[in-house]
C-alpha cells in the first residue's frame, strides 16, 4: 500500500507550487497577435473608406457647352481660353464645408463615356452644363447623354444640377423652356431605349426605367433631387453654382 507521508500536523503534505518567471504564462504572443489583428482592420478599413470616399464633383455635358470655362471661373477664379478638351480637367476646391475635387469631363461624343465611368464613382454630385443657345438644335443628344448619367446606378443617389449656361446671350432660353424640353425629349428617349432593349432581351431587368412608366416623364419622378439652375460662365454669374457646391 502506498504511504502517505504526513507532516508533524497530521495533514499530507502537498507539492511546492512553482512561482517566479518560470512558473508564470508568458503572454507577449498573445498580445502580439492581438496588436497585429487590430492594426490589419485599422488598415483595412483606412483603405476601404479611402477608396469609397466621395469627394468628385463632375463637370458634364456636351462639347461647347461651358464647362472648361466654368471649371476655370471655379477653380482659378478667372477666364482662361478653352479649347474642346480630349482629356479630363483636375482641379482642388476649397468650399465652405471642406474640400472637393472638380473633374471636368471631356464632352466629344467618343471621350465622355470612358471617362465619366472612370470617375462616378467617385462622385459626391454631378453637374450637367447645357447651352443655353444651342439646346434645342441640340436637344436629342443632350438628353440622351442626361439619360444615361440620370439612369446610372452609381449616381442614383447624388444630387444633379442641369447647368443652364451663357444666360448673357440674347437668344438663350430660360431654364424653366430647357426644363420642359428635356423632360419631353427624355421621355422620347426612354420609350426607344425600352423598346431597344426589350427587342434583344426581354428577359432583361437590368435597365433601369426614369421616372414612372404611367406617367410622362419629369425631373421631379426621380430618386436623386435633379434641380435646373441658370448661369453664365463668362460673366461670371456663378453664385448659385457655388452655393450649391458649399452645401455638399
Amino acid at each position: 500500500m502506498e504511504k502517505i507521508n504526513r507532516n508533524p500536523g497530521g495533514k499530507p503534505s502537498v507539492p511546492p507550487v512553482a512561482s517566479g518567471p518560470a512558473g508564470e504564462l508568458d503572454m507577449t504572443p498573445i498580445w502580439l497577435a492581438v496588436i497585429v489583428v487590430f492594426v490589419t482592420i485599422m488598415l483595412l478599413w483606412v483603405w476601404k473608406r479611402k477608396r469609397s470616399a466621395r469627394t468628385d464633383v463632375l463637370l458634364t455635358g456636351l462639347c461647347d457647352s461651358g464647362k472648361t470655362l466654368l471649371f476655370s471661373q471655379l477653380v482659378l477664379g478667372e477666364e482662361k481660353e478653352s479649347f474642346t478638351s480630349i482629356k479630363e480637367n483636375l482641379g482642388v476646391l476649397q468650399t465652405t464645408s471642406g474640400e472637393l475635387r472638380l473633374v471636368d469631363i471631356p464632352g466629344h461624343e467618343r471621350l465622355r463615356g470612358k471617362f465619366f465611368d472612370q470617375y462616378k464613382n467617385l462622385a459626391k454630385a454631378v453637374i450637367f452644363v447645357v447651352d443655353s443657345v444651342t439646346v434645342q438644335k441640340e436637344i436629342r443628344d443632350v438628353a440622351d447623354f442626361l439619360y444615361t448619367i440620370l439612369a446610372d446606378k452609381a449616381i442614383a443617389n447624388l444630387p444633379v444640377v442641369i447647368l443652364c449656361n451663357k444666360q448673357d446671350e440674347t437668344l438663350a432660353k430660360g431654364d424653366g423652356v430647357i426644363k420642359s424640353l428635356l423632360e419631353k425629349e427624355i421621355n422620347l428617349v426612354r420609350q426607344t431605349r425600352t423598346s431597344q432593349l426589350e427587342s434583344v432581351d426581354p428577359q432583361s431587368t437590368d435597365a433601369v426605367y426614369l421616372g414612372r412608366p404611367d406617367k410622362d416623364f419629369e425631373f421631379g419622378q426621380l430618386s436623386q433631387k435633379v434641380q435646373l439652375v441658370a448661369c453664365s460662365a463668362k460673366e461670371p454669374q456663378i453664385d448659385d453654382v457655388v452655393a450649391f457646391l458649399d452645401s455638399l
